[in-house]
């Protein structure tokens, strides 16, 4: 039975210092349990890419229900948008997730017009592990050697094809970002005046579509060929370079991992509370095997 010990609640998620907005935010992996443990008795007889494609969809469904009900969004930034959660990127565009210092995950933080970021406040986890994921990308350009501001995750498919996966953008490039941003917001009728776009932010920006499309595909269709521990590494990494929504990806996403990896393994697998940014951050060959997996 999949129980809430495969759902440790992410250190991102934990953006406040008020214990009833932490005991809401912990409640999720209750959430998360039950969808999967549902989900999971839907493919122990066996399931084909067909049935993975559909209990992907309908966890699509259940995380944007959760969102509608949802009393809002913990901390600072924009208003919750449920809508978000059925939206494809094919037509809102892709990710652009910011890495670094972001003030607005620090508790009881305030806006600053003079540096367009959020001050002051407290640190919480979610403020530290993306300091910590904004160095990493730096390290990432560091250690590739690679002067410039942008860093394509190259992407290994199981056939041995390498596609160009989600790329890491920084100085210029990344504040041309920032204004694509908030020119995307204006055109959604969102309020930009407190939008952080200072601060000197890097950005994680998810893969073209065709790509992201053929990397869902290979995932599904090497969970059902290989039916392996290695297998299903292997397709995590796929999964997270190939969100399919422009919200909610990774709930939806750790749901379902823990749903056939359950099924593959024997018991439920126990998610890296950072797989997301492990995934988006660190390249396939350093977020394949985690910390966190089984032995084989």
């Amino acid at each position: 039975m999949i129980t809430t010990d495969s759902f440790p609640t992410p250190d991102l998620s934990l953006r406040t210092d008020d214990p009833v907005q932490l005991q809401r935010v912990r409640a999720f992996g209750g959430e998360q349990a039950a969808a999967a443990e549902a989900a999971r008795k839907r493919l122990a007889d066996g399931f084909d890419v067909t049935d993975l494609r559909a209990v992907h969809a309908d966890l699509i469904r259940w995380r944007h229900d959760l969102a509608l009900r949802a009393p809002g969004r913990i901390g600072q930034g924009l208003a919750l948008d449920a809508s978000r959660f059925v939206t494809s990127l094919e037509d809102g565009g892709p990710n652009y997730d910011r890495l670094g210092y972001l003030g607005r995950l620090r508790h009881g933080a305030t806006w600053d017009p003079e540096t367009q970021t959020f001050r002051g406040g407290n640190e919480t986890p979610a403020s530290r592990i993306m300091l910590r994921y904004g160095r990493a990308v730096h390290d990432r350009f560091s250690l590739e050697g690679n002067d410039g501001d942008v860093l394509v995750n190259a992407v290994t498919l199981p056939d041995g094809t390498v596609r160009e996966g989600n790329r890491l953008v920084r100085g210029a490039e990344a504040a041309h970002i920032s204004a694509a941003l908030v020119a995307r917001l204006v055109g959604r009728g969102r309020d930009v005046s407190q939008i952080e776009i200072g601060g000197d932010p890097c950005y994680a920006v998810s893969a073209d579509d065709s790509v992201r499309a053929t990397l869902f595909s290979a995932a599904l269709t090497l969970l059902v060929a290989e039916r392996s521990l290695a297998a299903w590494q292997a397709a995590r990494y796929l999964l997270y370079q190939s969100p399919q929504t422009k919200k909610g990806s990774d709930a939806v996403t750790r749901v379902f991992l823990v749903v056939v990896g359950s099924v593959l393994l024997g018991q439920p697998p126990i998610l890296d509370q950072d797989v997301d940014l492990r995934c988006a951050v660190l390249g396939q060959r350093a977020a394949t095997v985690l910390p966190g997996d089984p032995p084989e």
